[in-house]
């Protein structure tokens, strides 16, 4: 459960309904194997999201559900016997009309960003929790690693200076500043008080979190005692890329042919800090607003969890994102939403009976 930021506790009881075992299951009955990462994060084996869409789209067409593309939802109604009118517009309404009348109505639509865009299910008497981005990456426009697109670690450490936010994980630097798995994990956990700070601050980059300034001191002057012949700049150390290593040795004011031997106590003293604490001046969060993910919703106060049916309006049900729900990259909310989308499709179905 510490793969969710929002929802965690909540979500213990659903978990047990239908969980990942559950999901494993599910998937393997039609065909199409996952693959669990060291961290947890799960992927189908085959890498590509198409593979659990079309599934998916399969095992609903085969259960008779009625699929409308080009539709949107203008209007929901509760109506005073119980049951919604829908008001629907678009392309896809020539052939069933623009109302449709609903005896349970489950609201599955995903998170959003902006405030304004929850007001009509704020109108059906629903608190929504403000919503913010999450799982975002960090806009650097002057980062010392521009130079280094496409270059990554499999393990670093991201600390935004002065708060109490951290995270390890793979690193990835980009053209825009720096992403993967430890940046977007700390953008999770990190939402609500990244967006208060305006996506502005400082990123501590750790390129080897397991060491700390008073194991890696040790480590350079015996590493230097017996390699000073060898030049600093032209061969990197633990394990980090030869490209990442000499910028920092250039950052340090390393110059390419000075040899362990010869180094400044004063430029090892600024290697060591950039090893373990590189400044990165983030001055947003990812270019294209490609966040993936929302931090609020629906307040899950509002919601029986058991059954996902709201405790405000009779017959109508939440799924998926559209709740204050929301967990790290690696399958976690797709998870989420199927097991809320489970227990709410179950409970719906045995109303109707």
């Amino acid at each position: 459960m510490a793969h969710y930021p929002r929802g965690s506790k909540q979500l213990k009881g659903a978990f047990q309904q239908f969980g990942v075992p559950e999901t494993i299951a599910w998937f393997a009955k039609r065909g199409v194997q996952l693959k669990t990462e060291a961290d947890g994060r799960m992927f189908p084996t085959t890498d590509s999201s198409e593979t659990i869409a079309q599934v998916l789209e399969a095992a609903a067409r085969q259960a008779g559900v009625r699929i409308l593309t080009n539709t949107s939802v203008d209007e929901v109604e509760p109506l005073p016997e119980g049951g919604f009118q829908l008001k629907l517009s678009g392309s896809g309404t020539a052939q069933h009309g623009t109302g449709q009348r609903a005896s349970r109505l489950l609201i599955a639509t995903g998170g959003n960003p902006k405030s304004a865009n929850y007001d009509w299910l704020r109108a059906l008497g629903h608190t929504i929790a403000e919503p913010v981005p999450s799982l975002f990456t960090f806009n650097v426009p002057n980062s010392p690693l521009n130079e280094l697109m496409g270059v990554s670690v499999p393990q670093a450490r991201v600390v935004l200076a002065g708060e109490k936010l951290q995270y390890e994980g793979p690193l990835l630097v980009t053209h825009w500043g720096v992403s993967g798995p430890a940046v977007l994990k700390l953008s999770a956990w990190g939402a609500r008080r990244l967006s208060e700070l305006g996506y502005v601050g400082t990123a501590l980059i750790s390129w080897i979190p397991t060491f700390t300034e008073e194991t890696l001191r040790p480590w350079l002057q015996q590493f230097r005692q017996e390699n000073g012949k060898k030049t600093v700049a032209a061969n990197p150390q633990f394990g980090l890329p030869q490209r990442l290593w000499r910028n920092l040795t250039e950052q340090a004011g390393i110059a390419a042919d000075i040899r362990w031997s010869d180094l400044p106590a004063k430029s090892q003293n600024r290697l060591l800090e950039l090893l373990l604490r590189t400044p990165l001046a983030v001055r947003g969060k990812t270019t294209y607003k490609e966040e993936f993910v929302t931090c609020g919703g629906i307040s899950l106060e509002e919601v029986d969890l058991k059954t996902m049916e709201s405790r405000r309006v009779p017959g109508l049900y939440f799924a998926g994102e559209v709740l204050d729900i929301d967990g790290i990259t690696g399958g976690f909310n797709f998870q989420a939403a199927w097991t809320t989308g489970y227990l709410a499709g179950k409970a719906m179905s045995a109303a109707r009976s």
